[in-house]
């Protein structure tokens, strides 16, 4: 009995002490939980935000690239797409008003002047002033007498067969006068600049005395504004589409349009006007010698069809009416953001200064071409001393460029940037020269230096000079009688809207 009472008590002491020692080991347990739960759960969370930052990061990088691609992609734009045309594409269909010529005995011969650009337009005109007048032409006599000397006849240049083919209901078109025809007396005539029809249509009354008219100058013989529709649109056709250049050049002309685009994919046509007769007859000597700008003012005083002889280089060049010089296209070309591995062929004759003044260009883009360098001596062997032939070639790798550049206004950039817009308009830029001159002086003097603030004014100020659809520029205000046409955008520059429709209108095969 005692027994029993004493290992009652033992065993009810012993549970009072594993009672107390059971709360202390529960808490700890619950404390270790607790813990282990709190770091289980932030290194969760912890994951997951690194988790999350990852995925951010991965984004933020993704977000970046693609904005550097469409920066990329922008910048590529800018650069080489053409501009939007907004539906327009060429139209020469006559309308319906359009008269096919009558055959009669009356003959108009040409004697085409100038070089190969200012023939070509010229030609184009008198095609249409033979419709006009209802005259036989006679394939034109191309000039053998300006600076280039070329001897080169129509059908060496022209596919002389297509021109009077395809001129079938507009024109009648013979090689040469009928023997009987000959030797009867001719009107020797210049006709006016700039003419309207009604002017031709009064020089019909030299047919009561005379079967021929001999046209001694064929340039800018007709207006750039204000004529009948189907006068523009044969002007167009002929220009564009009937006087095409002989195959040998066509040909070639392709081929290395092909090899251009072989090689570099997407290519820059510089037509660089920085040739010997060009300098002389602008009067622009900066950056040239003491020995050269005496040079070219002696050819221009011994050159007697070149009117104006004292000419100021200063400020010829302040106005904007000197071509750029070789290093200024370079610098020009740098801040419109062309990288330095660009293709340029060079669309030129003989520069002026030699291999020496194109260092500056080459030493910004090292990649220039010229048809010399693209062509094999055999290809080159029936152009070679035929400036008139080398020019054409020059002409098909310009119109086909995928962009063109002339850092002058003459009768090539012109012909080169009307025949893009009728095609498309195709990327032309046209330098701003006399804003460039600021430019250029400005760094030239330690005040501005070659990055992105000068390419960003040189962006600003030829944003609206790359070749898009706009209509041809009338005569510049306050400029009364016939000055004023000289101030007028020529037809063959822009023609548009005579020979470029909107989308509205039917499109021409």
């Amino acid at each position: 009995m005692v027994k029993h009472r004493s290992s009652s008590r033992l065993s009810s002491s012993s549970a009072r002490f594993f009672s107390r020692k059971a709360v202390p080991l529960y808490l700890i347990f619950i404390f270790a939980f607790t813990i282990w739960i709190l770091v289980f759960t932030s290194r969760n969370i912890q994951t997951d935000d690194q988790t999350q930052d990852h995925q951010q990061n991965h984004q933020h990088r993704d977000s970046r690239k693609n904005l550097q691609k469409k920066r990329s992609e922008d910048l590529d734009s800018q650069l080489w797409t053409p501009p939007f045309s907004y539906g327009l594409h060429p139209c020469v269909k006559p309308s319906s008003r359009y008269k096919e010529f009558i055959e009669s005995d009356r003959y108009i011969t040409v004697r085409s002047n100038g070089g190969l650009n200012q023939m070509r337009t010229g030609i184009a005109d008198m095609v249409a002033v033979a419709h006009i007048m209802n005259a036989t032409l006679v394939i034109p006599e191309l000039d053998k007498r300006s600076f280039w000397r070329d001897s080169s006849v129509f059908s060496d240049i022209f596919d002389e067969e297509h021109f009077i083919k395809s001129l079938g209901r507009d024109v009648k078109v013979i090689k040469k006068l009928p023997k009987e025809v000959e030797s009867l007396p001719r009107a020797r005539k210049h006709f006016t600049s700039w003419a309207s029809v009604g002017y031709y249509e009064e020089m019909t009354h030299l047919w009561k005395e005379y079967k021929v008219i001999h046209v001694a100058k064929s340039d800018s013989r007709l207006a750039n504004n204000d004529l009948p529709i189907d006068i523009q649109r044969l002007r167009c056709h002929v220009l564009y589409r009937f006087l095409r250049f002989s195959p040998p050049i066509e040909t070639l002309g392709q081929k290395l349009v092909e090899r251009l685009k072989s090689r570099a994919g997407r290519f820059i046509a510089l037509h660089l006007r920085y040739e010997k007769d060009m300098l002389a007859f602008t009067g622009c000597n900066y950056g040239l010698t003491d020995a050269e700008s005496e040079e070219l003012r002696v050819m221009r005083e011994s050159t007697s069809h070149w009117k104006i002889k004292s000419i100021n280089s200063t400020e010829q060049r302040v106005e904007g009416l000197c071509p750029l010089t070789p290093k200024e296209v370079g610098i020009f070309l740098k801040g419109l953001g062309y990288p330095e591995s660009t293709v340029i062929y060079i669309a030129a004759g003989e520069i002026y200064g030699g291999d020496d003044r194109l260092l500056e260009l080459k030493s910004r883009f090292p990649n220039l071409v010229f048809k010399e360098t693209l062509a094999g001596e055999e290809e080159l062997e029936g152009f070679t001393g035929h400036a008139t032939k080398t020019a054409a070639l020059d002409y098909i790798i310009s119109v086909e460029s995928d962009v063109f550049v002339p850092s002058h206004s003459g009768n090539m950039a012109r012909a080169v940037e009307g025949h893009r817009r009728f095609l498309g308009h195709r990327r032309t830029i046209t330098p701003d020269r006399k804003g460039l001159v600021k430019l250029f002086d400005k760094v030239e003097r330690g005040q501005m230096k070659e990055g992105a603030k000068f390419s960003n004014l040189v962006k600003a100020m030829h944003q609206d000079r790359q070749g898009a659809p706009r209509r041809r520029k009338g005569p510049a205000q306050g400029i009364k009688g016939r000055a004023r046409f000289r101030t007028e955008e020529a037809f063959y520059e822009n023609p548009y809207p005579e020979c470029i429709c909107s989308s509205k209108e039917h499109k021409e095969p």
